[in-house]
């Protein structure tokens, strides 16, 4: 089953609420402790991707007071990732973090973090292929592995989020995961499996990955659409490869799920048109006389 162009569109900034009980199926229903409630309400307000997220193989509360939480900005080329324990929602600034700042309950993370969607409630699937996954994950990097709440794209399992930069991956074994993080570490990404950057549109993200095909680029900010326009279901774009420009055009094609109707379906991925490499514009300056 293709992976690609598949993350998550809308999430650019995330809210990371560590909870140990039980999580229900939707989040937005509210099915929560009043304080676990009220931080996912104001995150949604906000457009605020709010996850529950829990230590592998962890299922009884943390000891200790207050709320453990981490706060991600994936905008930009300089994202970040910050924690921090709350006694409330009164006392995480989220309006901050929608303004790109760190909140001041919170301090810089300096090394990146792991989700494993394992949200059973969600996706028996995600529950059964994520949580061995999380448990061997977090065993080679300790304390940065989280098991979490439904990522998107349960057909997926086992879904692997690295963050800040929100790098979706799909469809993983464990040996796979353990190389997609370590790529992560090191500024890179992994091109087999690889589902997209979250909060990008998914035609851009299909851009992206056929770029990075062609050219064998794998550093994270080395690949960037600088301009797009779409026509139809065609996306016409414009990428930079390191030194390099290509024109990328893609358009939507369909794929049969193996499984048929048990994961619904017939599901939208997208096909290569063309890639150009651009010539770069020369201005030539007149002769002084």
């Amino acid at each position: 089953m293709p992976t690609l162009a598949s993350a998550t569109v809308g999430a650019r900034l995330w809210l990371l609420i560590e909870y140990a009980g039980p999580w229900p199926s939707h989040l937005e229903s509210f099915e929560l402790p009043e304080k676990i409630s009220e931080l996912v309400r104001r995150a949604l307000e906000r457009g605020v991707r709010p996850q529950l997220i829990r230590r592998p193989g962890r299922r009884t509360r943390p000891p200790g007071q207050g709320i453990r939480v981490l706060v991600g900005y994936g905008a930009g080329d300089n994202p970040w990732l910050a924690g921090g324990v709350v006694a409330g929602p009164d006392d995480l600034d989220l309006d901050a973090l929608v303004a790109g700042v760190v909140p001041e309950s919170c301090i810089l993370e300096d090394e990146p973090v792991f989700l494993v969607c394992t949200h059973a409630k969600r996706n028996a699937c995600c529950a059964r292929i994520g949580l061995p996954l999380a448990r061997e994950l977090a065993d080679i990097l300790p304390g940065r592995v989280w098991e979490t709440s439904h990522v998107g794209g349960d057909r997926y399992a086992a879904n692997l989020v690295c963050l800040p930069h929100g790098i979706f991956y799909g469809s993983m074994s464990q040996a796979a995961a353990i190389a997609a993080a370590n790529a992560y570490r090191l500024g890179e990404i992994i091109l087999g499996r690889y589902r997209g950057r979250a909060g990008i549109p998914e035609p851009l993200q299909a851009v992206e990955h056929f770029a990075r095909a062609h050219t064998g680029e794998c550093s994270i900010g080395a690949v960037a659409v600088e301009s797009s326009r779409s026509d139809g279901d065609v996306t016409e774009a414009v990428v930079r490869c390191g030194d390099v420009r290509f024109q990328v055009v893609v358009e939507p094609s369909a794929f049969q799920a193996p499984c048929g109707t048990a994961c619904a379906e017939t599901i939208t991925t997208y096909r290569l048109v063309s890639l150009d490499r651009l010539t770069p514009v020369r201005y030539a300056t007149p002769a002084l006389t």
